[in-house]
């Protein structure tokens, strides 16, 4: 094997073996899918398994308090999800997978922070490359550089 190639990892899902390729299903519980298993969307190109387990377990935290309702039971709380909101599950992961059953409980009885429910700010979709935020090469670089002018902090 030469140093380029990545060694698989036993028993790892062949879809996830390479960086960015995990993807999230999101499942729409309340059956008003037009898909026959009732996946709204797949977000793709996460960067490894845990970011896509981040990001899965975020999105169903974000669901489960958008059917809250003031002064429900934790019951009452799965009951409208289960009804009105969505899941998420990580594809092809296997055991490795985050799964919301494993959680639905807490996250019932326990209001989610602002920080727990943010899955935006963890979406590849809105993930930007440095090269994006430098812009393209600078032909000029040495006049620029005449007019830096060096800020020393102690």
């Amino acid at each position: 094997m030469t140093d380029d190639t990545i060694d698989p990892v036993e028993g790892a899902p062949e879809t996830g073996t390479q960086p960015g390729s995990w993807s999230v299903r999101i499942i729409d519980l309340s059956g008003a899918s037009e898909d026959e298993d009732d996946t709204v969307e797949v977000v793709k190109d996460f960067i490894d398994l845990m970011h896509a387990n981040a990001y899965a377990r975020a999105y169903v935290r974000d669901s489960i308090e958008r059917c809250r309702t003031p002064g429900a039971s934790s019951k009452e709380v799965l009951e409208n999800w289960f009804a009105f909101g969505e899941n998420a599950e990580v594809v092809d992961a296997g055991e490795d997978g985050w799964k919301s059953s494993t959680e639905l409980e807490d996250f019932a009885a326990t209001p989610a922070t602002p920080m727990e429910r943010d899955w935006r700010a963890i979406d590849p979709r809105r993930l930007v490359d440095d090269e994006e935020i430098a812009g393209p090469p600078d032909d000029d670089d040495d006049e620029d550089d005449e007019n830096r002018h060096e800020v020393i902090r102690h």
